[in-house]
C-alpha cells in the first residue's frame, strides 16, 4: 500500500526547493546569534520567497550529500519563540541528520520530530 499523502507531500516539497532560492544566513559551523553554544553543524537558511509559520521564509538545513535532494523535516515546537515550525533538510547523510537532531534537541531545546522521507514517497 502507497502512502500517497506522503507522497504528495514530499512531491510539494521537492517543488517548492527546486523553484526557491536558497539562503544559507547561517554556514556549517557558524554560531547561533542568540545562544552562542550552538553551533551549526551544517549549513542553515532559508528558501526566500517562500513563508513558515514565523512569518519568515521556509527553514533549511543542507548537508553534503550533494544531490540528494529532500531528504526529510524536522517539526519544531518552540515554547520560546511560541511557535511550530518546519525545518526541510536538503542533501543531508544520516550522521548530519543526527547532528541536526542533537543540535535542536540538546543544545537548543526545542526538540524535532524526525518525518524521514522513505522509499515509497521518493519522486521517480
Amino acid at each position: 500500500m502507497s502512502d500517497t499523502s506522503g507522497a504528495r507531500l514530499f512531491g510539494n516539497l521537492d517543488k517548492l526547493v527546486a523553484t526557491s532560492h536558497l539562503v544559507v544566513d547561517r554556514p556549517a559551523g557558524s554560531r547561533h546569534p542568540r545562544v552562542p553554544q550552538a553551533v551549526y553543524p551544517v549549513d542553515y537558511g532559508y528558501l526566500e520567497g517562500t513563508v513558515a509559520a514565523d512569518g519568515g521564509g521556509v527553514d533549511v538545513f543542507r548537508g553534503s550529500a550533494v544531490g540528494a535532494g529532500v531528504v526529510g523535516f524536522f517539526v519544531t515546537a518552540d515554547r520560546g519563540k511560541r511557535d511550530v515550525e518546519v525545518k526541510v533538510l536538503i542533501d543531508c547523510t544520516a550522521g548530519e541528520i543526527e547532528r541536526v537532531r542533537r543540535l535542536l534537541d540538546d543544545v537548543l531545546g526545542i526538540g524535532g520530530l524526525l518525518v524521514p522521507r522513505c522509499v515509497e514517497t521518493a519522486t521517480v
